[in-house]
């Protein structure tokens, strides 16, 4: 695992709270928010169809290029209910010792 490339996905979470923050319609992150939690959960839900999709059609650029859009959009989600990454990987680790 590429460490860097992973540690960015943290940085990212810092920036999209950054953004929501900010507000305006500087950016996508914030026009997303301002747009709703609902907004926000139907595009987390369409990316996870669209990655879905890709991995039947087995073309692995259209997967690592689809997953990326779920945890954009995941990680805007997880701020916008006021969550966050470190929330997830508690629980996961949680269950994992169960």
């Amino acid at each position: 695992m590429n460490r860097p490339n992973i540690e960015f996905i943290a940085d990212l979470e810092t920036i999209v709270k950054s953004r929501l923050a900010a507000g305006g319609d500087e950016s996508y992150t914030a026009r997303l928010a301002a747009a709703g939690t609902q907004r926000i959960a139907q595009k987390v839900g369409e990316e996870g169809v669209e990655l879905a999709l890709a991995a039947t059609a087995g073309n692995q650029q259209e997967v690592i290029d689809e997953a990326a859009d779920l945890v954009y959009h995941l990680l805007v989600l997880l701020a916008d209910s006021g969550l966050s990454l470190a929330d997830i990987a508690s629980r996961l680790k949680a269950r994992h010792s169960a």
